[in-house]
């Protein structure tokens, strides 16, 4: 073996080094495959192929739109959506449909980071590490979804209640880190169990600790969305949620919460 074959023997060896970019171009070409063969599939001919029969599938190759940037678990990669004219429907790729710049996984990271309290200017810095230099995340864009999630959860919050038939309600208050916020704030819970025998999650908001008032707001809104008054409702020691069950719901009956207090006493008692 010569010389010149050992030296470009070793320079297309992959080291650890170039791992990650070496990693991103395969996953790149092989998402760029997978475009062209959707197109094969459709056409009926691979690339420079001509028809061979009359009956063939109508309709050729015309090119490559833009190049686009899409975001993976594994990294941000650039590929090119061919394109075909003269079929007889409007193409849509499965693969990479129209607009899509990210996978359904990296949508579901971004929400996770900010409720573990990743601030919205650190995305940037965060994801682009994670995701490569080209990864179309940024500040502006964590603010955009924060207001599509806002708008989301406002349509879950208000939806109608009247056709569920509620026996039992249990009630309670999470306190949790998130976002941008110093202090843990409280999530106020309400889980139904209704006369099929399924649950089903019916407020989930914020509140000021678990006051009276607080919890009245919850209970007030989830009659007025129709909600009928359970046989019984299920909370902890915390007294807000009974003070606001006899302002709401008064002839509901109550009951302590039996895993709150058998941790409360286990928390007494000596290892």
């Amino acid at each position: 073996m010569s010389k010149q074959n050992i030296g470009a023997s070793e320079e297309s060896r992959v080291c650890f080094e170039q791992l990650e970019d070496w990693v991103r171009g395969k996953i790149q070409g092989w998402v760029q495959e997978l475009l062209e063969e959707e197109v094969t599939e459709l056409l009926g001919r691979a690339k420079s192929e001509r028809r061979s029969k009359v009956d063939a599938p109508a309709g050729y190759r015309n090119g490559y739109g833009k190049r686009r940037r899409l975001t993976l678990s594994s990294g941000t990669v650039t590929v090119r959506r061919p394109r075909v004219r003269d079929v007889e429907e409007r193409f849509e790729s499965r693969v990479l449909p129209l607009f899509a710049k990210r996978t359904r996984e990296v949508r579901e990271l971004i929400p996770e980071l900010y409720l573990h309290g990743l601030a919205q200017g650190d995305f940037d810095l965060a994801l682009r590490g994670l995701l490569g230099e080209e990864a179309p995340l940024s500040a502006s864009t964590v603010a955009r979804l924060k207001e599509k999630w806002q708008a989301e959860w406002q349509q879950w919050q208000s939806r109608p209640l009247a056709d569920l038939e509620v026996v039992y309600l249990w009630a309670d208050g999470l306190y949790v880190k998130a976002g941008l916020e110093k202090d843990k704030a409280v999530m106020l819970v309400v889980l139904a169990a209704l006369s099929d025998g399924s649950k089903a999650v019916v407020s989930v908001s914020t509140g000021y600790r678990e006051s009276t008032q607080s919890w009245s707001q919850v209970l007030r809104d989830l009659k007025a969305r129709g909600m009928n008054c359970p046989r019984l409702v299920i909370a902890d020691g915390h007294l807000g949620i009974w003070g606001a069950l006899c302002n709401v719901y008064p002839e509901a009956a109550e009951q302590r919460c039996w895993n709150h207090r058998i941790v409360n006493l286990l928390s007494k008692v000596p290892k």
